[in-house]
């Protein structure tokens, strides 16, 4: 009796290893009929942008959809044979397209290491400056320091810009309410003002520097 158990239980293993066995096999046939594509996806700056949604899309179908990491990067497997249209998503970012995309069987294709989104304006606080001299005429190469005013009075630097040779400056900031303090300095005179935002939009604002041309 003792003999009979051990058989059935090496029967019973050998069922299952053959079981495993066959669907390895299905596995590797499959992974050999499908193709794959992967890319990493940055921003304008060149900074990695993960929680991006890539949809794969073939015949005006989504066939298959995940998102990129945190380092940007995403792995779409097992695609049937064909020509595609990749779709990217992003919550801050404008919508892109990667048209006419050739997978093959057993292949992985590549999009690119730099595939670069761009942000939605219309999801920024955009302020746009002016920089005079004291008659009215524009200051060009002025130093412009932003500081972001915090809710208990500290102040956090943001980065400096200059002014164009029309004496103009812009900055960038995501949606929401701030308030910002900018300073204008060229040749040791400098002027300050406040600006308080809300929402996305175009904000403006002009510093006269008591200084003549």
């Amino acid at each position: 009796m003792h003999k009979t158990r051990s058989n059935q239980k090496f029967g019973v293993r050998a069922v299952v290893l053959a079981v495993i066995a066959l669907g390895l096999s299905a596995n590797a046939a499959i992974a050999q009929s499908t193709g794959n594509v992967k890319g990493k996806i940055r921003s304008s700056r060149g900074q990695a942008v993960s929680g991006v949604e890539i949809t794969a899309r073939r015949d005006s179908a989504d066939v298959k959809s995940v998102k990129s990491g945190s380092k940007g990067d995403f792995v779409i497997s097992g695609l049937e044979p064909g020509i595609y249209d990749f779709i990217f998503d992003a919550s801050g970012y404008n919508s892109a397209i990667k048209y006419k995309i050739e997978v093959r069987p057993g292949k992985t294709v590549s999009l690119g290491d730099n595939l670069v989104l761009v942000v939605d304006r219309g999801t920024l606080v955009i302020v746009q400056g002016s920089v005079f001299y004291k008659n009215g005429t524009s200051v060009t190469g002025a130093k412009v320091a932003i500081e972001k005013i915090n809710d208990d009075g500290s102040t956090t630097d943001l980065p400096s810009v200059y002014t164009n040779v029309y004496g103009e400056f812009v900055f960038r900031q995501p949606a929401g309410h701030a308030k910002f303090r900018i300073t204008a300095k060229y040749k040791d005179v400098s002027a300050s003002k406040e600006i308080e935002v809300d929402s996305a939009a175009i904000y403006r604002l002009a510093i006269s520097l008591n200084i003549d041309k």
